[in-house]
């Protein structure tokens, strides 16, 4: 990285002494007798965040009301990783903490759909659905500990599902409605769910997509579902027999009652990949995310009460649980039905004008399509209540940073986030006391002891390493769902670092103490911010009499962009027709999603391993990427040595293209 960046935005004194992280700073330089300087120096802030992890958490569970005064070594009293404990001895409902803000001074939800108006709920409303869908729930039977899940896009009822499980302590998980039987299983079917929350259809892209098949499966599939709750989208007359109507689940409304859950008491189950087998479920407990959601959303995303928080997604990312978060922070949650760019490119600001957004947050690839396409948001919309605009999912070019400023508005902090499902939260994002540069992280996150390792374990500043967290984190995950012995638990993270926890991204730090992502360094697909795994991929393709083996890679590139190619070995006397190409896509996206779906499909003669029988899939990406074939690739672990040939010489006709 350059050392002296373009700088595109600072913030003026007075906004950043209306910060909430500058009111917490000022707060703890109080109750602490420290200072971290006049304006608040982010970096000393951050420093002691990390140093004094007890203070910390402890000082942020007070001023935000989610725990009274909790001594010191009563905050982390185990810091082993994996198996911290925190907060032993108290209770903490994520729900309770979510409905906290209820006033009616603004409302708690916007949803927007392809097909109709905003529609506002109101806090009293939203209260009131909860408590009646809990009161359902457990009339049905259910009890703490028990899964509930949606089949559901990104509409109110999710939230209200959510919600309502999670004030009666049962746990939470979801996939979205884009997702086909077979990956819907994968993920439900092992945490055996009591109660199925189910919507018969979707619309994106202008186009209706019938789910009712789907639902129907996941029923006959699921045996310990007692209970499906269906929730009308496309067919409001029409309720699958034997099920229970939302509109019954949610009609006797009432304040709801929180069941007091200790603090490590299983929120949410969201799913890993599933790059090597069956997506990982990693659960998440209520008091870890409450407290990283009002860290990151009232101090790094600098959250106000009735400021209106959007970010484009679905229920499959885990984005979603941030936006559902911002209702911590008092926020109102806008929640965006439908397809990213409908019925234009510039839709998502077309958005943000007419709601007055107070943050958007979007993905790289949307942004560059809007770059693409010419289009000049800033000239075409009002967006002068637009603070923040947020970004996530993979790096974040230059470029495009440059272009906001340039085409967006000069007035708004463009904040780049890197974190994971398996933390619900980030580790490097924003703060509002920072300028912006181009091409860069801000900082690492309060709280959150990061580094960039070498291969010999030492961190390394100005060149790129392992990115590590050296300290616990109150939302690590409490553990995979079916791993009694935490084996699988470790060998995700803790490999080959014992104690330390490796996440599977390319960090440098720089000298100025900005941070860059550099993409994977494993083989999980990240395309558009949702993380999925191979294999999904692999199940699909190899149904096929016609293809003999195969590897796909995602491959991040120098400009921002994402490219998945598909290669396959194709069987004795076929050939790779358009046709063969149109079934395999559809089968991807039949039985994965359509984000499954390869960017392009190329034959190849064979597919390379490693003599386990692995398939070369980080090596390959590698090459791709423009590493020395000789630094990409250790010959002497693979079955076939030269099958790598073809591979680098494609990468050479692509780099030259």
């Amino acid at each position: 990285m350059s050392e002296t960046p373009t700088e595109l935005w600072r913030p003026d004194p007075d906004r950043m002494r209306g910060t909430r992280m500058a009111a917490f700073a000022r707060w703890v330089e109080e109750r602490r007798g420290v200072s971290f300087g006049d304006p608040v120096e982010y970096d000393v802030l951050w420093r002691w965040s990390v140093e004094n992890l007890d203070q910390f958490w402890g000082d942020l569970a007070t001023w935000t009301g989610v725990l009274p005064d909790v001594p010191d070594d009563r905050v982390l009293t185990d810091r082993s990783m994996p198996g911290a404990v925190w907060f032993p001895g108290t209770t903490v409902n994520y729900a309770e903490q979510a409905l906290a803000s209820a006033t009616d001074a603004y409302p708690a939800i916007v949803a927007v759909a392809e097909d109709g108006e905003p529609q506002e709920i109101s806090w009293a409303t939203l209260c009131g659905q909860v408590g009646a869908f809990a009161a359902t729930l457990r009339g049905l039977g259910v009890r703490s500990g028990d899964r509930v899940v949606g089949y559901l896009p990104n509409v109110p009822e999710a939230i209200v599902a959510f919600l309502g499980a999670a004030s009666i302590g049962a746990v939470w998980s979801a996939c979205a409605p884009d997702f086909g039987t077979r990956a819907v299983l994968d993920r439900f079917a092992q945490i055996e769910p009591t109660v199925l929350v189910a919507v018969d259809g979707y619309r994106f892209n202008g186009r209706a997509h019938d789910r009712r098949d789907v639902v129907a499966e996941l029923r006959a599939a699921l045996p310990t579902v007692r209970t499906t709750i269906a929730v009308p989208r496309l067919f409001p007359d029409e309720v699958p027999a034997g099920a229970l109507p939302w509109a019954e689940a949610v009609a006797d409304e009432q304040d709801p009652v929180f069941e007091p859950t200790p603090f490590e008491h299983p929120l949410w189950i969201l799913y890993s990949s599933g790059t090597t087998g069956l997506p990982k479920g990693i659960v998440h407990g209520h008091g870890g995310v409450v407290l990283e959601q009002r860290k990151s959303g009232t101090l790094h995303s600098d959250l106000h009460p009735g400021d209106r928080f959007y970010w484009y997604t679905s229920t499959a990312w885990m984005m979603w649980n941030v936006v559902v978060s911002s209702l911590l922070s008092g926020a109102t949650a806008v929640l965006h039905d439908g397809a990213p760019a409908y019925p234009a490119v510039d839709a998502q600001f077309a958005l943000a004008a007419k709601l007055r957004l107070t943050h958007l947050g979007t993905s790289p690839g949307y942004l560059a399509a809007c770059q693409k396409a010419g289009v000049r948001p800033g000239e075409v919309h009002d967006l002068s209540s637009l603070r923040v605009l947020g970004c996530t999912g993979s790096p974040l070019p230059a470029a495009s940073y440059e272009w906001v400023y340039d085409a967006v508005g000069t007035q708004l902090q463009l904040t780049s986030a890197s974190g994971g499902t398996d933390v619900a939260t980030g580790f490097l994002g924003s703060s509002p006391l920072l300028p912006v540069t181009a091409g860069e992280l801000q900082r690492p996150n309060l709280g959150v002891a990061v580094a960039a390792w070498d291969e010999d374990a030492k961190p390394v500043t100005g060149e790129l390493g392992e990115l590590v967290v050296t300290e616990p984190m109150p939302s690590m995950p409490l553990y995979f769902w079916n791993d009694p012995d935490g084996a699988r638990y470790r060998a995700a993270y803790f490999e080959p670092w014992p104690g330390v926890w490796r996440h599977g991204d390319w960090l440098e730090i720089t000298q100025r103490g900005t941070c860059v992502i550099t993409g994977r360094s494993d083989s999980t697909l990240n395309r558009g911010g949702v993380r999925m795994g191979t294999a999904d991929i692999y199940a699909a393709v190899e149904s096929f009499p016609e293809v003999l083996d195969c590897v796909v890679l995602g491959v991040e590139q120098a400009d921002g962009g994402y490219w998945m190619p598909l290669f396959v070995q194709l069987a004795p006397g076929e050939e790779l027709t358009d046709d063969l190409v149109a079934r395999l896509r559809e089968a991807i996206r039949t039985t994965a999603s359509p984000r499954h779906v390869p960017d392009e499909v190329l034959a190849v003669p064979g597919v390379p391993h490693t003599r386990t029988g692995k398939r070369l899939e980080v090596p390959l990406k590698r090459l791709f990427q423009g590493v020395d074939p000789a630094k990409a690739v250790n010959t002497g672990t693979v079955d076939d040595a030269s099958l790598v040939e073809h591979y680098v010489a494609m990468a050479k006709e692509r780099s030259a293209r």
